[in-house]
């Protein structure tokens, strides 16, 4: 049986970064840049004052407090930059520094001595001036010609802004990878408006994956339930192939039932299956092959536990791939409570990671970790993984864990 090591490292082998495509900032929002931005000019453009107030040369000795300043006019933000003839000048919160100016005091730390109507034509400092306080240097964020982003970041909210500020009009962002979702199982009911006959239930598989793939920054392009009848499985098949996928995630008929269909129509299509069970708990019936042409495809058990751990624990690492991302680190916390796990399996379970009063991370193992319930996996934030030695584990092990979904951070309960 192939050991969860030896399956994600013929997954990383298969799933080669995609090519990239150039579009806008915002619809770059969730997708990792292919190429390095570097910044055309400066951020700021241009030296500006970090507050309202005045502007004065105070050179390399400053001002003194109760030193009083004539007032040339006034310079908001947005107005075209000036040559000071040497007075101070009223400026406000990102105006342009006029060149012979090189320091704000704030209009708080003033007082007016001298005004005709509006037009203030003197003020006398209450505190004293350092020499280039208050004032934001042109570049001081970012240098023009510098790395303002590096490849292989993800484009958030904050990188946007940065973007934005920089004036850059387009982004080279991996292309996302097009994903297939096949459910199966004659008992599988899609329209909830359905009444279940005996022996139907809800599928619940396919939302599942279709809502964590789009998170995970996947496009799902197909999804499809189908009987137990391996024609209509290689036909739906077949429409994922013509929708030019570069995945395939497939859920039942992949263990070793009578209606079990998966392994033997993916041979019979001309897949190479790259292994088939693997020694986890759940979803030991995992199966990964490669189509003709290339895609990919992911067999997970029916079991919604399985599904959620195939998606997490296969799947996900095979789209940071795709995406050029390198592979997601675990955290470590302490296990509240020993507990005992079958060797030879690598075990993923659902968990509760909170924090101590020392602010470490405590992880207890919830009831319900049987691959059928759904229920449970709503009050946990995280999977904590034990491997395959397996047996007794103490109270206070340090044990990894990952984000409860691929993409996410981790989220502590309250």
């Amino acid at each position: 049986m192939t050991t969860y090591t030896e399956a994600l490292a013929l997954i990383l082998a298969h799933s080669k970064r995609l090519p990239a495509d150039c579009c806008a900032p915002l619809a770059a929002l969730g997708r990792v840049l292919s190429e390095p931005v570097h910044s055309a000019h400066d951020l700021p453009p241009f030296d500006n004052a970090a507050m309202d107030g005045y502007a004065l040369a105070a050179g390399d000795a400053g001002f003194a407090a109760g030193s009083e300043h004539a007032v040339g006019g006034r310079q908001a933000a947005g107005d075209a930059g000036h040559v000071s003839n040497g007075q101070a000048l009223e400026i406000m919160t990102g105006a342009r520094l006029p060149d012979g100016l090189d320091s704000v005091i704030a209009v708080e730390r003033t007082e007016v001595v001298q005004r005709d109507g509006d037009t203030i034509q003197r003020i006398r400092l209450s505190e004293a001036l350092a020499p280039g306080a208050n004032v934001r240097r042109a570049g001081s964020d970012v240098r023009a010609g510098s790395e303002a982003l590096p490849a292989g970041r993800s484009v958030d909210a904050a990188a946007v802004m940065l973007l934005a500020a920089l004036g850059v009009a387009s982004v080279a962002v991996t292309r996302r990878p097009r994903v297939a979702v096949i459910s199966t199982g004659k008992e599988l009911i899609d329209d909830p408006n359905q009444p279940l006959q005996s022996g139907q239930i809800y599928g619940s598989n396919a939302p599942y994956l279709v809502a964590a793939l789009q998170s995970a920054g996947a496009e799902v392009v197909l999804c499809r339930t189908v009987d137990d009848q391996p024609q209509h499985f290689r036909q739906a098949l077949d429409a994922a192939l013509a929708a030019d996928v570069e995945m395939v995630i497939s859920t039942g008929a992949v263990s070793m039932g009578f209606h079990d269909f998966v392994p033997s129509t993916l041979r019979a299509l001309g897949a190479e299956v790259l292994y088939h069970k693997v020694a986890i708990r759940p979803g030991k019936p995992q199966l990964f092959a490669r189509l003709p042409d290339g895609p990919l495809l992911f067999g997970l058990p029916g079991n919604p536990m399985a599904v959620a751990v195939g998606l997490r624990f296969f799947v996900a690492p095979a789209l940071r791939a795709l995406a050029g991302l390198p592979p997601e680190r675990s955290l470590l916390a302490r296990l509240a409570a020993p507990c005992r796990v079958k060797p030879g399996m690598r075990h993923f379970l659902k968990a509760r990671v909170e924090q101590d009063a020392q602010a470490q991370l405590i992880v207890s193992l919830p009831g319900g970790q049987e691959s059928f319930r759904i229920r449970p996996l709503l009050d946990c934030n995280a999977w904590a993984v034990f491997p395959e030695a397996g047996d007794e584990h103490a109270a206070g092990q340090l044990v990894q864990i990952f984000p409860l979904q691929p993409g996410q951070p981790l989220a502590l309960l309250p």
